[in-house]
C-alpha cells in the first residue's frame, strides 16, 4: 500500500505541469468567448465573487486552517491581487482594448526571464548557465509560434499598458507568494486572494466601467469554466507548483502557454497553424526541459 501510495504521488507530481499548461492555456480560450458580452473588470468581478462563495463554503465544510496572524493574512491576500488582478485584470483589459493576442502572448511571455533574474537577488534562486539557455530557447519558440499572428497593428496605448502590467503582476506574484506564502491552505487562502482580488474589482469597475453583463450562453458557459477551471484548478496548481519548485523553474512553464494556446484555438476556432508555428513548439518544449531539469 505504501508503495502504490508513493507511486500515485509521484506520478501526480510529474503531471502536475502538464495539467496546470493545460488548463492555463485554456484562459485565453474562455476570455474570447466571455469578453463581447461584459466589460473585463466587470467580468473578473463576477467571476472571483462566485470563486470566493465557492471556496468559503469548502473552507468551512473542511474546516481549513486559516492564517495565524494578519501579516500572514496579508500577504498572502497581496500576492492575490498580483496575480489575479494585475496579471489575468491585465491581460483581459488589453485584449478588450484591441491589442492581438499575439502581442499580449509576447509581452506577458518575458516573464520567465524576469523571474528568473530577479530570483536570484529575491529568493537567492541560482540560474545555471544551461537554464539561461533555455529561457532564451522558449522565448525564441514562443516568437515562432506567435510569428504569423503576431499585429502591431490595433490596440491602443492603454492596452499595451495593461500588457505591461500583467508582466509586472504575473512576475511579482509569482516571487511574491513564493517569498512569502508558499506554505498557504489552497482552501482559506483561496478565500482570501479572491476575496482581496474581489474587493479590488469592486472598486476599479464602478470607476473604470458601465459594468453591464450580458447573460448570454456563451457568456455563462464562459463564466462558468473560468470559476471552476481556471481559479479552482489551474491557479490551485500553480500554488503547489510554487510551493514544490524554485520559481525560475515554475515560470519557466508560462513558455509553453502560447504554443497550447495556439493548439487549442486550431481546434476550437479553426485558427491557422502553420509550419513555423509547429518547430516554434518543438523549439519551446526544448528550452522549457533545459529550464526545468535539475
Amino acid at each position: 500500500m505504501t508503495t502504490t501510495t508513493a507511486q500515485r504521488g509521484s506520478y501526480g507530481q510529474m503531471a502536475a505541469p502538464g495539467l496546470f499548461v493545460l488548463l492555463w492555456s485554456t484562459g485565453f480560450i474562455g476570455g474570447k468567448f466571455g469578453l463581447p458580452y461584459a466589460e473585463p473588470l466587470t467580468f473578473l468581478l463576477w467571476r472571483y465573487g462566485f470563486v470566493t462563495l465557492l471556496l468559503l463554503m469548502l473552507a468551512l465544510l473542511m474546516r481549513a486552517p486559516w492564517p495565524a496572524s494578519m501579516a500572514q493574512t496579508a500577504h498572502i491576500a497581496v500576492s492575490g491581487v498580483l496575480v489575479n488582478g494585475l496579471y489575468i485584470g491585465g491581460v483581459f483589459s488589453a485584449i478588450y482594448h484591441g491589442v492581438p493576442t499575439g502581442i499580449v502572448s509576447l509581452i506577458v511571455g518575458l516573464q520567465p526571464l524576469f523571474t528568473a533574474v530577479v530570483a536570484g537577488r529575491v529568493l537567492g534562486e541560482k540560474v545555471y548557465p544551461r537554464q539561461w539557455v533555455g529561457f532564451g530557447l522558449g522565448l525564441v519558440g514562443v516568437l515562432l509560434v506567435l510569428m504569423d499572428k503576431i499585429s502591431f497593428a490595433g490596440g491602443s496605448p492603454v492596452g499595451v499598458g495593461m500588457s505591461v502590467l500583467a508582466l509586472f503582476g504575473i512576475t511579482a506574484g509569482t516571487l511574491y507568494q513564493k517569498r512569502f506564502c508558499a506554505h498557504l491552505d489552497l482552501r482559506s487562502g483561496g478565500v482570501i486572494q479572491f476575496g482581496a482580488s474581489t474587493l479590488t474589482m469592486a472598486l476599479l469597475a464602478p470607476l473604470c466601467e458601465t459594468m453591464r453583463v450580458q447573460w448570454t450562453g456563451p457568456f455563462m458557459f464562459a463564466m462558468a469554466w473560468l470559476v471552476l477551471v481556471l481559479s479552482l484548478g489551474a491557479i490551485s496548481l500553480l500554488h503547489v507548483l510554487i510551493r514544490r519548485g524554485e520559481a525560475s523553474r515554475v515560470a519557466s512553464l508560462f513558455y509553453l502557454v502560447p504554443p497550447v494556446t495556439s493548439l487549442l484555438a486550431f481546434f476550437c476556432f479553426g485558427e491557422r497553424l502553420g509550419l513555423t508555428a509547429l518547430a516554434g513548439m518543438f523549439v519551446t518544449v526544448t528550452g522549457v526541459a533545459l529550464a526545468v531539469r535539475r
